[in-house]
C-alpha cells in the first residue's frame, strides 16, 4: 500500500528516489575522496573557513523546512539533470589540471548538485533550489578579499589614529605609530568575517525577507559592517597599545578577535535590520502546486543513476590517462655560471629563501660582482604538478604562510617579472629589506602572472603538453650605496633569457 501525505498526495516514489541518490551521492564523494578529505580539513583547521562547518546542518534544516510542500511533488528521473553532472565534472578536471584546489572542491559540489536534479527531477530541484545553492557556500572561496581588505583597514585606521593625536605612519600594510610597529596582516584583514557575514547574510535574506530589494539592502549591511568593525578593531587595538602596554592590547584583541566578535556583528547587523523583516516565520518556502507539473524527458531510475556515475567518473580518467604522460627530469641540476658575476657567501644579515616545498630540485645560491652588489638565485623545478606540488599557490614562492617575512608593496616589472619589496626583522631588530623578482615557466610560456601560470599548466594537463615548470627568483637585500634593483637588472641582463635558463634546469634544451 502507498504512503500517503497531506491532501491524499502519494509520497511511494520517494524511498526509491532518496535512496538512489545517497548512493551515488556516496559514490561520488567516495570517488573524490582526496578532494572532499581536503573539503573537511579546511572546515575543521582553518579560522577563516571554520564557518563552513555549519552550512551542512543549515542545509539540512532548509530541506526540513520544505518537508511538508516536498511530499507533495512525485519524484522523477530527469535525464537533462546530468548535464549539470558533466559541467561540476568538467570545472574539477579544470581545476586538477591547474592545480586550483578551490576548481576541484566547487566541481564535486556541482556534481552532487547534479545528482540532485537528475535522481529527483527538475520540479523537486526547484523546490530545493535555495537549499541546493545555498551548498555552494560548503566551498572556501574568498581569499583574494584578503589583500584589498588589508589596505581598507589600513586607510581605515591612518586617520583614528591622527584623529585622537597617536603620531603614525604607514608603509604598505605596516603602521608605525607611536612606540611600536603593527602589521595589518591577512589575518586582520578582517576577511574571514566578510566571508562568513555573506553566507550568514544571504541564509537571513532567504528566510527573513520576501523584497528582493530588503533582500539586497541586508546582504550590502551584511558586507559593509564587518568591514568598519574591523576597522574600529584594528584601531582599537593600536591606540590601547599606545595607552597601556603593546602585550596588554594584543593580548585582549586574541580573545576578543574570534567568534565573539563575529556574535557581536551579526547581532548588530540582525538589530538594524530587525523591524524590516516582511516573511512570516511560518511562511512555505514554495508553493508545491505552482510546482506539480507534468515532468519530460524521464527516464529509469537505475539507469539515471548509472549514467550519473558514468559521467562522473569520465573526468578522473581522462586526468590520469594525460598525467601518465609526464616527462622525467634530469637527475641533476646546477646553477648557472653567469659571465662578470662569481658566487659568494649567502647573507646572514637578512637569510631570505623561497618557499617551493613539492619541487623536484631546489637550488639557492649568491652571486656577487666587483662592485659589491650580490644577488640571490633561487631556481624551483617541477616535473609536473599536482595538489601540495603546485608552482604558485596561497603560501608558496617568495613568501611562506607565517612567515617572517612582510610583503610591503609590489615594485614596477623588471624585464617581464613581477617585483616585490618586502621586509622582516633583522639584527637588533632592525628592519632589513629585500627586493624580489619572480618569472614563472610553464612549458613554452614565460610569464610572471600566477593566473597564466594556471591557464598553462592547465592547457598542458588537459592535452598532454610539456608538464615541466620552473620558477626563477632574484633578490637583492637593501643595502647603502647599494640599488637592489639596479643589480638585479644587471645580474639579469648578464644571466641571458630566462625562458633558456627555465628549459635548460628542466632539461628542455
Amino acid at each position: 500500500m502507498a504512503l500517503t501525505a497531506s491532501k491524499g498526495r502519494s509520497i511511494g516514489a520517494w524511498p526509491g528516489h532518496g535512496g538512489a541518490l545517497l548512493l551515488v551521492a556516496a559514490l561520488i564523494v567516495s570517488l573524490f575522496y582526496r578532494d572532499a578529505h581536503a573539503l573537511v580539513r579546511i572546515w575543521w583547521t582553518s579560522t577563516t573557513f571554520g564557518h563552513c562547518l555549519f552550512i551542512g546542518p543549515v542545509i539540512a534544516w532548509l530541506v526540513w523546512q520544505r518537508r511538508a510542500q516536498l511530499a507533495r511533488l512525485t519524484p522523477a528521473a530527469w535525464w537533462p539533470g546530468l548535464a549539470l553532472v558533466a559541467v561540476g565534472g568538467a570545472g574539477w578536471l579544470m581545476g586538477e589540471a591547474a592545480t586550483v584546489s578551490f576548481a576541484r572542491q566547487l566541481g564535486l559540489i556541482v556534481m552532487l548538485q547534479g545528482a540532485v536534479v537528475t535522481l529527483l527531477g527538475p520540479q523537486v530541484a526547484r523546490g530545493l533550489l535555495f537549499p541546493l545553492a545555498y551548498a555552494l557556500f560548503l566551498v572556501p572561496m574568498g581569499e583574494g578579499l584578503e589583500t584589498p581588505l588589508q589596505n581598507v583597514t589600513v586607510a581605515m585606521v591612518m586617520p583614528m589614529l591622527r584623529a585622537v593625536g597617536v603620531p603614525a605612519s604607514v608603509d604598505g600594510v605596516l603602521i608605525h605609530a607611536g612606540r611600536y610597529y603593527f602589521e595589518v596582516a591577512e589575518a586582520c584583514s578582517g576577511a574571514k568575517f566578510v566571508i562568513a557575514m555573506i553566507a550568514f547574510g544571504v541564509l537571513v535574506a532567504n528566510v527573513c525577507f520576501v523584497s528582493w530589494r530588503r533582500r539586497a539592502m541586508f546582504l550590502a549591511v551584511s558586507l559593509i559592517v564587518p568591514v568598519l568593525a574591523n576597522g574600529v578593531r584594528a584601531f582599537a587595538t593600536i591606540w590601547a597599545a599606545q595607552l597601556t602596554s603593546l602585550e596588554a592590547a594584543t593580548g585582549f584583541d586574541h580573545i576578543v578577535y574570534g567568534w565573539v566578535f563575529f556574535g557581536l556583528v551579526m547581532a548588530a547587523v540582525l538589530g538594524i535590520a530587525w523591524r524590516w523583516f516582511d516573511r512570516a516565520p511560518d511562511a512555505p518556502a514554495f508553493d508545491p502546486v505552482a510546482l506539480d507539473r507534468p515532468v519530460g524527458h524521464r527516464i529509469d531510475l537505475g539507469l539515471a543513476a548509472l549514467l550519473v556515475l558514468a559521467t562522473a567518473v569520465i573526468f578522473p580518467a581522462w586526468s590520469g590517462a594525460v598525467a601518465a604522460r609526464a616527462q622525467a627530469l634530469p637527475n641533476h641540476i646546477d646553477l648557472p655560471d653567469v659571465p662578470g658575476w662569481h658566487r659568494a657567501f649567502l647573507s646572514t644579515r637578512a637569510p631570505w629563501e623561497p618557499f617551493h616545498p613539492g619541487a623536484d630540485h631546489h637550488l639557492f645560491g649568491r652571486y656577487a660582482d666587483d662592485r659589491g652588489d650580490a644577488v640571490d638565485v633561487a631556481i624551483a623545478v617541477y616535473g609536473a604538478q599536482a595538489q601540495g606540488r603546485e608552482l604558485v599557490g596561497f603560501g608558496t614562492g617568495v613568501l611562506r604562510e607565517e612567515d617572517r617575512w612582510v610583503r610591503i608593496a609590489d615594485l614596477p616589472p623588471i624585464d617581464g617579472g613581477s617585483v616585490m619589496r618586502i621586509t622582516a626583522p633583522g639584527p637588533g631588530r632592525q628592519a632589513v629589506e629585500r627586493i624580489v623578482a619572480t618569472w614563472y615557466r610553464v612549458g613554452d610560456v614565460t610569464t610572471h602572472d600566477e593566473r597564466l601560470v594556471k591557464v598553462a599548466t592547465m592547457r598542458a594537463r588537459l592535452f598532454g603538453g610539456p608538464q615541466r615548470a620552473v620558477a626563477v627568483h632574484l633578490s637583492a637585500e637593501v643595502l647603502p650605496g647599494h640599488d637592489p634593483v639596479v643589480a638585479i637588472r644587471a645580474f639579469r641582463a648578464a644571466l641571458g633569457p630566462i625562458d633558456a635558463l627555465a628549459d635548460r634546469s628542466a632539461g628542455m634544451r
